[in-house]
């Protein structure tokens, strides 16, 4: 493990933390940021965000860990793939199925089974561990994606997420009766401070973050509801809705204690995606039904 120090002069003063570790190190932003959210960049020994405006002799210090040597193996999974071309594939992730490989969970991945059936044909950007991986969706959550298959899709892809131009809908069952029909829930998120696997409702070292709600339907001590992001932050929608005191069903991390083993996980569905094509340069919106669980759940909490 290396140490990076950097102590910032007086013509640095004023400037954001991203750009001036940019401007004095080969990272580019995005690395930056990347490293701020794993807790490797610090300002003066204290954790900061990449917008924090430098003042003279702040000293910034970079770690850096030493590569870790990962292979990943091409796996013969099936994709419920809805649209492919040269540049990009749109895909229905199962639920159960993580994204990206990561310790506990080094096959059986999404980027496994992309490997597999893209070959060489996929974006370098996000690095080995994520190639084509231009965003997320939770192990638990099913739902569609889209991955890029070259680096210039990526990137414009990647402008359409940063500038919250993509448009994507969600339908989860949250518990208890939503009495407002639809609301906006504009509360920062940042990771809970004692357990580090959590996110929550906090100003501190957290970002904006910004979901729309819309109530479909009443069940039985349960609300079906559409979620809409203007944000992508991790567990967003989970977070926001634990927050104004309906969790979602089944979730094993913000929900009750006593979990809803049937659901397998949240009930969360990525059902909507639209966006820019990046070549094309047309609109392109996609949408996939719910899982099983979901939908098995949802007839048992309906109405009569």
């Amino acid at each position: 493990m290396d140490i990076i120090l950097l102590t910032a002069a007086s013509d640095d003063v004023g400037k954001r933390l991203d750009l001036y570790i940019s401007q004095n190190t080969d990272y580019s932003r995005n690395s930056v940021q990347i490293l701020l959210d794993n807790g490797d960049i610090s300002v003066n020994d204290k954790t900061v965000t990449k917008s924090y405006k430098l003042k003279e002799n702040d000293v910034v210090q970079i770690t850096m860990h030493p590569p870790k040597e990962t292979e990943i193996v091409p796996e013969n999974i099936p994709l419920d793939i809805y649209y492919e071309d040269e540049h990009l594939l749109v895909v229905n992730k199962p639920k159960g199925m993580v994204v990206h490989p990561a310790n506990g969970n080094e096959s059986g991945t999404l980027v496994n089974a992309l490997m597999y059936h893209c070959k060489d044909s996929l974006s370098g950007i996000n690095g080995e561990i994520r190639p084509g991986i231009v965003h997320r969706i939770d192990k638990d959550t099913s739902g569609l994606l889209v991955v890029a298959k070259n680096d210039i899709a990526h990137e414009h892809l990647a402008r359409q997420f940063k500038e919250h131009s993509i448009n994507r809908v969600y339908n989860a069952i949250v518990y208890g009766n939503v009495k407002n029909d639809e609301g906006d829930i504009d509360r920062p998120i940042g990771r809970h401070k004692t357990d580090r696997n959590k996110f929550c409702v906090t100003p501190v070292n957290s970002k904006n973050a910004f979901t729309h709600y819309k109530v479909l339907e009443k069940l039985n001590g349960f609300t079906l509801i559409e979620a809409r992001l203007k944000t992508g932050r991790t567990h967003q929608i989970r977070v926001h809705m634990q927050s104004i005191g309906h969790p979602l069903a089944g979730d094993p991390v913000y929900g009750p204690q006593k979990v809803i083993r049937e659901l397998d996980g949240q009930a969360l569905h990525a059902g909507v995606i639209g966006f820019i094509h990046p070549v094309k340069n047309e609109y392109m919106e996609f949408s996939s039904p719910w899982c099983d669980q979901f939908k098995k759940f949802y007839n048992k909490v309906k109405l009569k």
